[in-house]
């Protein structure tokens, strides 16, 4: 009854004289439009129209319609509510509301929240008749077409001259950052949906796909297989990443356009809603898109990634130090650095929360593995040039290395045994706060404690932070800063009345969270067996996209009420990857949560899967 890509108000169909249906689904003969309906039977033509407003007004929807015509006279064979694309939702539910079809709760109710991500996406134009090579994980949504590069620096050097780049890699780490910027989308062999590339892609809302099985990386090489196929560095090829579709060749994309009516349904979302919204951002461009997109503060700024790109030699001089004084002039550089970065985020957010998490990963992840070491070592004995330097840094990455770095030395953990660092980001952020003030601003910083499994870890932590706002306060700046902590540990969960003594929020981190619960490496879970696990019908969903409620749920549960309980003002929110997964969304809802916090380009979605979940919770919940 209307045009289900665009949304249009005009009728739109397919039509084949002297045909079957089927010859008209299949796509083997050219069909006509509805216009030339008019031409050759314009009384059915006439009728038919008249047939679809009768049931557009019963349904209250777009009407999918099977009609044939025998002896010039009209029969319709069945109906039923129309596919459409998340453009085209938007479109509809606004219009019908407009028409006095539906109300603006039914609008609300109506448009799928995952499809918003989508409209600011280039996207596959449709009726594309590509063969996909490969398929993969689809990890962050939208297409791009570009040149391959396997390499970060290779993915700089040809962005600089002006290709567009899609990095290839095995999987990608905190030290291809600069690469995935780089690039206009992400290529990985390994991983799934919460794997390294697909959390930084989403973040920087970038097309990727994830955990192509069957494509063989060899970085080395510069090469990469699927079966006969070769693809080398500098062929075109394109990427789906809302499909997971890979193409060895440059396929016709559709740019994004601009919806005037989102607005319009999002401000009716906001207001059936009683959970915030917030943004997982890291720099102040990326808090700035996200407050355009309506996010109410950011649920997380994760500092690692602020310690990448050109910063990475100064956080290796940190990390590798043998004089104290070497690592002291490090860390005072790395801290003007970080005043800079925290000044940008509270700018963009002026007036809004802004949580800061201090570091979290192992310190391993900022060096170089020894594998790369000895490879580069091998490379310069054959040129006949020096290898002290090399044999230096491999000894000193070997002291760092542990057998399961994620359960090791990270998060608070690091805050106490090396105490400067997190000394360090505590004073930038409140230095960053104070400036802020000074310059007229309303900054609101929160500071949270990763990783913490005791009550002591944060009382400690706490009382370090507290030393640095009070240095703040006795120098005239009049600064309010929340301390909390992200909780994703088991234990934290279970001692929560007695962590929220200490604690002014609570952040559910879910990614780890749900590793430790189910003792699965979401990186190498995806990959490996998760598929077959769903497949088999051994778990219904994956955890990792979708909130467990039976166990992950039930320890957010217990933390909630036993952290209220203790403390009553007691702020909770969440900021793992489930904060942007509608069905997550309305799962913490029922749970009492305060607010979520998802990538940038997953606000809109989930400002309206919170709506949603308001409509279907059968007893609110008091905030």
């Amino acid at each position: 009854t209307r045009d289900p890509a665009t949304g249009s108000s005009e009728p739109y169909g397919d039509y084949l004289p002297r045909s079957q249906g089927e010859d008209v689904v299949a796509g083997i003969r050219n069909t006509f439009t509805l216009d030339k309906l008019a031409e050759l039977h314009p009384g059915p033509h006439a009728e038919l129209l008249e047939v679809m407003g009768t049931l557009e007004k019963h349904y209250r929807d777009m009407c999918d319609i099977e009609f044939t015509i025998e002896n010039d006279e009209l029969y319709v064979l069945q109906t039923r509510v129309g596919k459409r694309t998340g453009e085209a939702a938007v479109r509809l539910a606004v219009a019908m509301v407009d028409e006095g079809l539906i109300d603006e709760t039914t609008a609300v109710a109506r448009v799928e929240p995952a499809a918003l991500e989508q409209l600011h996406r280039p996207r596959i134009r449709p009726g594309s008749r590509k063969k996909a090579l490969v398929t993969g994980v689809a990890a962050s949504p939208g297409a791009a077409v570009g040149r391959v590069a396997f390499t970060s620096d290779q993915a700089v050097r040809m962005a600089e001259d002006g290709e567009p780049v899609i990095l290839v890699r095995p999987e990608t780490t905190p030290e291809d950052i600069g690469g995935m910027a780089a690039s206009v989308g992400i290529l990985t062999s390994h991983g799934g949906k919460t794997s390294h590339a697909a959390v930084v892609a989403r973040g920087m809302g970038k097309p990727a796909v994830t955990g192509a099985a069957r494509l063989l990386v060899d970085t080395s090489a510069r090469r990469a297989t699927v079966g006969p196929v070769d693809i080398n560095a500098g062929d075109e090829i394109t990427i789906d990443g809302t499909t997971g579709r890979v193409f060895v060749e440059p396929v016709e994309l559709i740019e994004p356009k601009e919806i005037a009516e989102l607005s319009r349904l999002l401000a009716w979302a906001d207001g059936i809603r009683t959970m915030g919204v917030m943004a997982n951002a890291d720099t102040g461009e990326d808090a700035a898109r996200a407050r355009e997109r309506g996010a109410e503060g950011i649920g997380l700024a994760r500092t690692e990634h602020m310690f990448l790109g050109k910063r990475l030699k100064v956080v290796r001089r940190i990390i590798l130090a043998d004089d104290p004084k070497q690592r002291d002039s490090a860390l005072e550089e790395l801290e003007r650095l970080q005043i800079g970065d925290f000044e940008a985020l509270l700018e963009a957010m002026d007036g809004l929360p802004v949580v800061i998490r201090l570091l979290d990963p192992p310190l391993h992840e900022f060096l170089p593995s020894r594998l790369e070491l000895e490879q580069e070592a091998l490379r310069r004995v054959r040129a006949g040039r020096p290898i002290d330097d090399l044999q230096k840094m491999s000894e000193s990455v070997a002291r760092w290395e542990e057998d399961n770095p994620m359960l090791g030395l990270r998060g608070v953990r690091l805050g106490l045994m090396l105490g400067q660092l997190y000394r360090m980001q505590a004073r930038a952020a409140v230095t960053a706060a104070s400036k802020r003030l000074a310059a007229g601003g309303d900054p609101r910083l929160e500071i949270m404690i990763p990783l913490v499994a005791a009550v002591e870890e944060l009382r400690r932590m706490r009382t370090m932070i507290e030393e640095e706002i009070a240095d703040a306060v006795n120098s005239g700046h009049d600064l309010h800063v929340k301390i909390g902590t992200m909780i994703e540990l088991p234990r934290a969960a279970l001692t929560a009345g007695e962590i929220a003594k200490e604690a002014d929020f609570f952040s559910f981190g879910t990614n780890d969270l749900t590793q430790m619960t189910f003792g699965l490496s979401r990186d190498d879970a995806e990959g490996l067996f998760l598929r077959d696990y769903l497949e088999q019908g051994i778990l219904t969903s994956d955890p990792f996209q979708t909130l467990d409620l039976e166990g992950v749920g039930r320890l957010i549960r217990v933390a909630v009420e036993e952290g209220r309980a203790a403390n009553s003002d007691l702020v909770v929110g969440l900021c793992g990857e489930h904060g942007g997964d509608p069905k997550s969304i309305a799962l913490v809802r029922s749970l009492g949560l305060d607010y979520v916090s998802c990538s940038t380009p997953r606000v809109e979605g989930a400002r309206l899967a919170a709506a949603q979940a308001e409509l279907t919770l059968e007893q609110p919940v008091d905030r």
